[in-house]
């Protein structure tokens, strides 16, 4: 497995070399020069000059100067005069009967081919303007041209050969295969990392026992992302490559070749940027799982630990990752339109102005987020925490740099930003108690009813079903307060997190139960009234003088 991904690599790798590092070698009449920073410098200066080849079945045979709006007409020209004269040696079976020379004078040099005996041929004129780009003489630049278009039709005649077609025949269909079972391997190697990509996606989903072991599992999830992605670019490469090489075997079809790789150059360079863009962001991901399961690797965690873990982890990875996969797409987008020829230095220079003044205008974001992340840092709360921040309460649904989002009792989302956040009362971190008073008539014997609620207080800590809940055995405080109710009992129940009203409800109804069977009743609010006869007090107050 291991050595197909790896020869999957390399074949993407050296299509996408061929692609984009090896030179151009046919170009239009319309497209002088495939150069960004000559059209940089032109943008510049309109009177600049540029250069073009001029070529002879998609190959360059060499390449003048002139201006933009002189040089597609100037190439379009040589080349037809080329490749009429091309012809005609084509049908000759001599080849020495072709001879190309220059005849120069003070300030240009005329180009000229001759075939047999028939009457030399102006091809074209060179000017001073085509040598001194290269620091040569007019004379001697004009010699260069000359053998180099020589050498060019002698070898397009050669290239239309019958045993050199035959034989780059016989190389395309070699290519051909190549790719074809190549890309079936590669094709074979994405459906099992596909697999493994359900298997994986479908073990997350299922309730698993560890951190560790979903971090696990969310970073082999990335990796296989990865090599996902890249096996379908490496396919791509390999027919795209596949073609462009048939097509540069023969002298009929290397202008095609020019066409396509004309038009899916930039397309391309965009690409590119934009894949590797998007592996760095799996990488970043797998990277914050992998240091994540390293943390809590070292974290000895007990059941509710573990559960405090998972949610501070789901926390801090999604903020992290948002900010990473943010940071990512920004360098891409700069660096893609670096790529294409466009200066970022001026959109660099815009965006600082822009961030600054923003700065200014945003000061509560600002705040937001500074309280947001301190919020995360010191694990204040995290998504799927029960907390109470102000007037308000619920379950965390929602959380980042921003915004907290509560959902109250009654379904409503409530959202607070981070920076009106002051106080937060969390009811879920790590353990959760239960405060249950229990009012006593005051005409019932307060030992005995102390010694019913310490019973029920053992039966709940015994029962199976809540003994999960449940962390320590039930603290009865004794009579906590005397009320209008009667005497008050209080009771400290220590639960996981989120347990605490549901232990307090089983509790309350157990004690309902077992007061009832023992003749006491839960004590109502009641007041008592002393009334006295006015006339007896004045009758007693007179026996008494």
């Amino acid at each position: 497995m291991r050595i197909r991904f790896l020869t999957g690599v390399i074949l993407v790798a050296i299509a996408l070399s061929f692609i984009l590092i090896t030179p151009v070698r046919s170009q239009r009449p319309f497209l002088p020069q495939l150069n960004w920073q000559t059209l940089r410098s032109l943008q510049d200066r309109e009177d600049a000059l540029i250069s073009g080849c001029v070529r002879l079945d998609g190959r360059c045979l060499f390449k003048i100067f002139d201006r933009q709006a002189n040089l597609p007409h100037r190439i379009q020209y040589i080349e037809e005069r080329i490749r009429e004269v091309s012809r005609d040696y084509f049908s000759v079976d001599d080849e020495s009967k072709l001879n190309v020379f220059s005849e120069t004078d003070e300030n240009r040099s005329n180009i000229k081919i001759a075939i047999g005996d028939r009457q030399p041929r102006t091809i074209f004129t060179l000017y001073e303007r085509d040598a001194d780009p290269r620091g040569v003489l007019l004379g001697e630049r004009a010699r260069e041209i000359a053998t180099d278009i020589q050498k060019g039709i002698i070898k397009a005649k050669e290239e239309r050969q019958k045993s050199y077609l035959i034989e780059k025949f016989q190389i395309a269909i070699g290519i051909a295969v190549v790719a074809l079972l190549s890309g079936l391997a590669v094709f074979n190697e994405q459906k099992s990392q596909q697999k493994a990509k359900k298997r994986l996606k479908s073990q997350q989903n299922t309730v698993f026992s560890s951190v560790g072991i979903h971090l696990t599992q969310k970073q082999k999830l990335n990796i296989r992302e990865i090599k996902y992605r890249l096996l379908q670019c490496t396919q791509i490469a390999i027919w795209l490559g596949g073609l462009l090489l048939i097509l540069e075997l023969f002298p009929y079809t290397r202008s095609a070749r020019l066409w396509i790789v004309t038009l899916i150059r930039i397309p391309l360079r965009i690409a590119v940027v934009g894949f590797l863009t998007y592996v760095l962001i799996r990488l970043s991901y797998a990277l914050i799982a992998k240091i994540n399961r390293s943390f809590t690797e070292n974290y000895v965690m007990n059941r509710d630990s573990r559960q405090r873990m998972q949610l501070r982890v789901a926390t801090i990875a999604r903020l992290v990752g948002g900010i990473i996969t943010v940071f990512w797409v920004i360098l891409g987008f700069i660096v893609a339109i670096t790529v294409i020829g466009i200066d970022v230095t001026p959109l660099l220079a815009g965006a600082g102005i822009l961030g600054l003044a923003f700065s200014f205008a945003s000061q509560n974001l600002i705040k937001d987020a500074l309280n947001g992340f301190f919020i995360i840092l010191e694990d204040q709360y995290a998504v799927g925490d029960i907390v109470n921040i102000g007037e308000f309460g619920g379950q965390v649904e929602n959380l980042n740099l921003r915004i907290t989002q509560l959902r109250d009792a009654e379904g409503r989302l409530i959202t607070i930003p981070n920076s009106e956040i002051k106080t937060v009362a969390n009811l879920s971190s790590q353990w959760s108690r239960a405060d249950v008073n229990i009012p006593i008539a005051y005409q019932t014997e307060i030992d005995r009813a102390l010694k019913l609620v310490a019973t029920v207080a053992e039966e709940i800590i015994a029962d199976g079903n809540w003994q999960t809940k449940i962390l320590e055995t039930p603290e009865v405080l004794g009579v906590d307060n005397f009320g209008d109710r009667g005497a008050m009992v209080r009771v400290w129940i220590k639960t996981h997190p989120s347990r605490q009203w549901e232990v307090a409800r089983e509790f309350r109804r157990r004690i309902q139960n077992t007061f009832r069977q023992a003749g006491i009743s839960i004590a109502v609010p009641q007041r008592q009234i002393w009334w006295e006869n006015s006339a007896a007090k004045i009758h007693d107050n007179n026996n008494n003088m």
